[in-house]
């Protein structure tokens, strides 16, 4: 079981979960809620670094937001930065799957210096990623309509939790190769609710203006002139 924590920052209180020994390397969602349990991509790190498992603004016992700019991604980059400051950690990894993947890019972009590397996985750079007939998240995808009917229900508080695990299982289906792989996977310990209001942020603002690619460029420019002149 992870260890849960409380961090008062100039930015609110924000809930965290360590587990593992090592160099620091912090994980975050931009609307998942975690627990005790952990998490699928994150518990693999603790036998290489001591892992911070963070509750977003919104998520889980972390503050609320007060305004939808909170609930940016750059919002939550600035949440992240007040917590590694009040944590007195001078740099630390940043690791993150799906729009957690997304925070690392955009974290890399915005505050390279307090990071010692990111890890990135099963995300994108751009909104293009929502275009490929092939993702369920693209209006032509034959999942596409029950996917949007999922996350509003989520989004609504009237929906009770015995439904939204049955959902979030729906959901989860459409992204497994199979259904016998999803239900190994959730023999493990695991958490990751969906908080529907940063769900409702993410898709409906967000995501229309997400767009990485020349930014990295030309980060990635900087960094390989930079190497060259050691």
């Amino acid at each position: 079981m992870w260890e849960q924590g409380f961090i008062e920052t100039e930015r609110g209180i924000f809930e965290y979960f360590t587990a593992g020994q090592g160099a620091p390397l912090a994980i975050a969602h931009l609307y998942m809620a975690f627990d005790e349990r952990g998490n699928l991509s994150a518990n693999p790190f603790t036998g290489h670094y001591k892992v911070y498992l963070i509750n977003t603004r919104g998520a889980g016992h972390s503050v609320q937001a007060e305004n939808e700019n909170q609930l940016s991604i750059k919002g939550v980059i600035k949440d992240l930065e007040a917590i590694r400051s009040t944590l007195r950690i001078d740099k630390w990894a940043f690791a993150g799957h799906s729009t957690g993947g997304m925070l690392a890019l955009q974290y890399a972009i915005e505050a390279p210096d307090a990071l010692t590397k990111i890890i990135a996985g099963c995300t994108a750079a751009s909104k293009e990623y929502a275009a490929h007939k092939n993702s369920i998240y693209c209006s032509e995808n034959k999942h596409f309509s029950r996917i949007v009917e999922i996350m509003e229900l989520l989004n609504n508080p009237d929906t009770a939790p015995e439904e939204r695990q049955t959902l979030g299982y729906e959901w989860a289906l459409m992204s497994y190769y199979s259904e016998d792989k999803l239900m190994e996977a959730n023999k493990r310990p695991n958490s990751g609710r969906t908080v529907g209001e940063n769900l409702d942020h993410f898709r409906k603002v967000e995501v229309k203006n997400y767009d990485l690619r020349n930014q990295i460029t030309i980060r990635l420019l900087r960094r390989k002139r930079s190497l060259k002149r050691l």
